[in-house]
């Protein structure tokens, strides 16, 4: 869906401060693209320093982190940034993450723990940090993670993911639980197998492989970014303000069959 033919306003984000990471490419960059076309103003964070071309593309709405999303440093670098320089912390956008194709016996302590510091410790600490903001602000907030449907299916050669996926679904629920007193929700987005360059770094044939999924939908193709982003702005909005704890499949209805 482009943004010509959307049927919300341009303005439904407009005051609004939100964080995405993993801002770069992919399912981050159409959520910050998204947002900012809806009124928003964001902080666009990622490992990649490629990131720092949306903040020259918007120099008035955006403002690039550079930094790994696992160290702790950077999570509280982001919030900083949001509050000190853009006034304001509204949403947390947790998208980034890595991927990992090994069979169980073959996966290594340091595999492992790679996938697990930037897809659990990375959306743990972006959320305490942006929880304490929210809290201490006073402001009602969204936090939206990315899981995926591997948090509720198994995936074969992907113990770690698979695992780190799960993690982030249930770190939102405690979030849900604990920010509802405080007008903070969270929620997560579950999708399938999403038309990026995610494998690339992994596999020379990396979208050639993530296409070859497509049958496995019942709507027989994979996702593109911008309908991921739709959903993650969707639970981000005001026209979610009853849903928090949710894992919101965006599977083309993968886990109904």
């Amino acid at each position: 869906m482009t943004e010509g033919t959307s049927p919300y306003t341009s303005a439904e984000f407009q005051g609004r401060v939100a964080i995405v990471t993993g801002a770069a490419a992919g399912v981050g960059l159409a959520t910050v693209e998204l947002l900012l076309g809806r009124g928003a103003r964001v902080v666009a964070q990622d490992i990649d320093e490629q990131v720092a071309e949306l903040e020259s593309r918007f120099p008035d709405r955006v403002v690039a982190v550079i930094g790994d999303v696992a160290e702790e440093d950077v999570a509280t670098r982001s919030v900083r940034t949001a509050t000190e320089r853009l006034g304001r912390l509204d949403i947390l956008v947790n998208n980034a993450g890595q991927t990992l194709n090994k069979p169980l016996i073959d996966t290594s302590r340091e595999d492992w723990d790679a996938i697990m510091a930037v897809n659990a410790r990375g959306n743990f600490l972006q959320s305490r940090e942006a929880f304490r903001a929210m809290k201490e602000a006073g402001n009602v907030g969204a936090i939206v993670s990315v899981a995926s449907f591997t948090a509720t299916v198994a995936l074969p050669e992907g113990s770690a993911y698979t695992a780190s996926k799960g993690a982030i679904a249930q770190l939102m629920k405690v979030v849900a639980v604990e920010g509802a007193p405080h007008g903070i929700r969270a929620n997560a987005v579950a999708p399938g197998v999403v038309d990026t360059g995610f494998l690339d770094a992994i596999r020379p044939d990396g979208q050639e492989y993530l296409r070859s999924f497509g049958h496995v939908h019942p709507l027989g193709r994979i996702a593109q970014p911008a309908e991921v982003a739709e959903a993650i702005a969707y639970l981000a909005s005001d026209r979610a303000s009853f849903i928090t704890g949710a894992l919101l499949a965006v599977d083309g209805g993968y886990t109904a069959l």
